[in-house]
């Protein structure tokens, strides 16, 4: 059986942290490779040294040609924290290396400002996109971030304190195992202010007993907002989406984190915010044709702050040809038009994915109805008839809202 590379984590101290059992690996290997910096800091071994780059496919190159041999490969901190055993677990296979990982730079910082990071909120800014990272720290207890030269601590913070984060003590750690380590603490704002060097590793320890969101967040909901929390165009009043039907149509498109969302006639966006809301890792897609209704979209996503929001301003489905197929879909409007979209849609949707349509006449719930389950969707049909309570001379009323219905299915 051909021997597995092993792939040996290494940190700024060099072959001193090195294990007993690392440096018996290194000794008895062929070959040892790496990135140039950390194949210095390993003065024994084999003679037979091959340095790798930092993009992926140096990398995966110089796993081909190593294979067969007594191999090592150099890989700072954890290999497979954020590092390239991940990669080579996807690409490879797990079948042709063993992974032997050194104390990674995360891991020395919550050591070093004395936190717990078992419930941590770690990532890599590097890899994912600042807007949701910051939409995720908005919850979290702690937080450990990997920066770059370009999302520094400062922009993280100053990113943070703009969507009014503001709960937080930072720690920003520098060349962490080096001679010139240095840890900062401060709030949001101190941090904002100063510079780092480029190796630093961001924690954020949240205040204790500190609430989710701003004060003046006090009573929005994740979804099911009042219809009165959403700008709406007067002469056009009445159009958005109720609250209850909202809530049900949120419920039917079955929204998972990363999902990929069409609001079709999106208006004023109260739906397409509360999906944001949702699939908040992933892009909602809020088209719509009206301008005035658009821009008033554009207000309200700033009310809510949604980053996973794309308003799309054109008309379907010239406006959605370029956007990427939706594992959801939810269509609203009226007459001949819904149900032209309607089929029109579901041949974008995805295998498996949910259409939701909004209407409010029988005779176009007929019609919708029909057309998509002749082009493979499985359909539901929900009519809701709401009233609610109103206060009347000092007794409480019920003042019915106009009866409307959802035809709602997956795509076989």
């Amino acid at each position: 059986m051909a021997p597995r590379i092993q792939i040996i984590g290494i940190g700024d101290d060099g072959a001193d942290g090195l294990t007993a059992y690392a440096r018996s690996l290194i000794d008895d290997a062929e070959v040892l490779a790496g990135p140039a910096e950390l194949l210095e800091r390993v003065p024994f071994g084999p003679s037979e040294r091959v340095a790798i780059g930092n993009d992926l496919d140096s990398i995966r190159d110089a796993v081909a040609s190593l294979a067969g041999r007594r191999a090592v490969m150099l890989a700072e901190g954890d290999p497979l924290f954020y590092g390239i055993a991940r990669f080579l677990s996807d690409s490879v296979g797990k079948h042709c290396f063993d992974v032997v990982p050194h104390v990674s730079s995360m891991q020395l910082a919550f050591a070093r400002i004395k936190e717990s990071w078992d419930d941590a909120y770690l990532t890599n800014l590097a890899t994912q996109p600042l807007d949701r990272v910051v939409e995720t720290i908005r919850t979290a207890e702690h937080v450990g971030l990997f920066t770059t030269e370009a999302i520094t601590p400062s922009v993280v913070a100053e990113s943070l304190l703009d969507r009014r984060i503001d709960y937080f003590n930072a720690y920003v750690c520098e060349n962490l195992g080096s001679p010139d380590e240095r840890v900062t603490q401060g709030d949001l704002e101190t941090i904002r202010k100063m510079q780092f060097a480029p190796l630093n590793v961001m924690i954020l320890v949240r205040h204790r007993g500190a609430a989710d969101r701003p004060r003046e967040w006090e009573g929005r909901r994740l979804f099911g907002n009042p219809d009165e929390y959403f700008l709406q165009s007067r002469p056009k009043r009445g159009l958005l989406t109720p609250t209850e039907v909202r809530c049900l149509a949120l419920a039917e498109m079955d929204l998972a984190p990363r999902s990929i969302v069409w609001d079709v006639g999106a208006g004023s966006g109260s739906l397409a915010i509360e999906a944001s809301g949702l699939a908040h890792q992933g892009q909602v897609y809020a088209i719509e044709m009206d301008a005035e209704d658009y821009g008033l979209m554009l207000e309200n996503a700033k009310i809510f702050q949604c980053p996973s929001l794309v308003p799309v301003h054109g008309s379907a489905p010239a406006a959605w040809e370029d956007l990427p197929d939706p594992d959801a879909i939810f269509v609203g409007g009226l007459g001949r038009a819904v149900t032209d979209l309607s089929v029109a849609a579901c041949g974008r949707l995805k295998r498996g994915g949910r259409i939701v349509i909004n209407v409010a006449s029988i005779d176009s719930l007929a019609s919708v109805r029909n057309a998509v389950r002749n082009e493979g969707i499985e359909v539901d049909v929900r009519m809701i008839n709401i009233a609610r309570g109103v206060d009347s001379l000092g007794a409480l009323r019920l003042e019915s809202m106009n009866p409307s219905f959802l035809i709602a299915g997956r795509k076989r």
